[in-house]
C-alpha cells in the first residue's frame, strides 16, 4: 500500500518515519517523485495543486495535513467519491489556544499601549481594565473554538460564541445562525474568528460586521485570510471604531512587503503560526485513517461535503 505526501511547508521525512513505525508495510512517496500513479491509495496533504489528486486512480483516502480543508475543496478536479479527512489534533488546539490567549491577554491588559510609553521613559499607569465586564466572542465553536471559549470562562471573562447551530457550553453564551450573528457582534468587545472557510463564512468580516461591533472592539484572525475583508478592516481602523487587530493569516500568503498592515501600528502580524502541525503528535490519526479505509470503514473526522467541514 502507497501514501503520496503533498506539501511545500511541512517535513516529509518526519511523517516518513513515524509513518514507518505506526504502519511497516507503508510506502511513502513525496510529491512529485510519485512513481506509478496506479500503485497510491491515500494521500497526506496541504495545498495540493489543482489535478494532483484527480491522477490517482486507486485512490480511497485524502487526509489534511491540518483542521482545515478549503485547501482540498478549491480543487475543481477534487475526486468526487472519495473520503476527505480533517485532522483534529489536541496539540494544534492547545498551540492555537496558546495563540488567543496570548493576544486577547495582551490587548487586554493594554501592554501595547506601555510598550508605546516606555519608549518615552514615563512611569505611568493605565486604568486596570475589568475582566468581567469584557465580552469575548468566539465566531466557531467547533473542535477549536469550544475549549478556547471555556478556557477564556474559566478566567473570568463574558464570553459568547456563534456557529451555525446552537451549542451547549458551561459559561458561554451561544448565538446561532444568520439571525444571531448581529446580536453576537453587538456584545462583543474581542472577536476571535476560528470558523472553517466555507462560501456563507468566506468575507463574513466586513465593513457591515465591523459597525456593528461595539465602538473600541478589537479583532484576533487565526481561521483564514479570506474571512476578512481586509481593507473594510483598514478603513474601520483608521476611523476609529475598533481599536485593532491581531492577524496570523492573509488573503495572499506570504503577505506582499508593500501591504499596508505591515507598518500600521494597531495591526499585528504573525505569518501563520497559531498553529503548526506536530508529526509526533498527529502521526497516529492519520495512521489510524489508513487503517480504518484499508477495513472498509470511515475515517476519522470524516469531512461533509456539503457543508465544507
Amino acid at each position: 500500500m502507497t501514501l503520496l505526501f503533498i506539501s511545500n511547508s511541512d517535513d516529509p521525512d518526519r511523517w516518513r518515519e513515524g509513518l514507518g513505525r505506526a504502519l511497516p508495510d507503508l510506502e511513502v512517496r513525496v510529491w512529485p517523485e510519485i512513481g506509478r500513479a496506479e500503485d497510491i491509495r491515500y494521500a497526506l496533504v496541504w495545498k495540493a495543486r489543482p489535478g494532483i489528486l484527480a491522477g490517482l486512480p486507486n485512490l480511497e483516502l485524502i487526509q489534511s495535513l491540518g483542521m482545515g480543508v478549503d485547501h482540498i475543496f478549491v480543487d475543481p478536479e477534487l475526486p468526487a467519491t472519495v473520503p476527505v479527512a480533517r485532522l483534529i489534533d489536541q496539540d494544534l488546539v492547545r498551540q492555537m489556544s496558546e495563540y488567543v490567549l496570548a493576544m486577547a491577554l495582551r490587548h487586554h491588559r493594554r501592554l501595547d499601549e506601555y510598550d508605546r510609553i516606555q519608549q518615552t521613559g514615563d512611569w505611568r499607569r493605565l486604568a486596570m481594565p475589568d475582566t468581567g465586564a469584557t465580552r469575548i466572542g468566539i465566531l466557531g465553536l467547533g473542535e477549536i473554538g469550544a475549549p478556547i471559549a471555556r478556557l477564556f470562562a474559566e478566567l473570568g471573562f463574558a464570553v459568547a460564541g456563534w456557529s451555525r447551530t446552537q451549542k451547549s457550553i458551561p459559561g458561554v453564551e451561544s448565538f446561532r445562525g444568520a439571525a444571531g450573528l448581529s446580536n453576537f457582534l453587538a456584545r462583543t468587545d474581542i472577536l476571535v474568528c476560528l470558523l472553517p472557510l466555507t462560501k456563507v463564512t468566506k468575507n463574513i468580516l466586513d465593513k457591515t460586521a465591523f459597525a456593528r461591533l461595539p465602538k473600541g472592539a478589537y479583532i484576533i484572525n487565526l481561521a483564514r485570510g479570506q474571512h476578512v475583508v481586509e481593507e473594510d478592516l483598514l478603513a474601520a481602523i483608521e476611523a476609529g471604531h475598533l481599536s485593532g487587530a491581531a492577524l496570523d493569516v492573509f488573503r495572499t500568503e506570504p503577505l506582499p512587503k508593500d501591504h499596508p498592515f505591515w507598518a500600521h501600528p494597531k495591526i499585528r502580524i504573525t505569518p501563520h503560526i497559531a498553529g503548526i502541525t506536530n508529526p509526533a503528535t498527529a502521526v497516529a490519526q492519520v495512521a489510524e485513517n489508513i487503517r480504518r479505509v484499508r477495513a472498509g470503514h470511515q475515517p476519522l473526522n470524516l469531512v461533509d461535503r456539503t457543508q465544507g467541514y
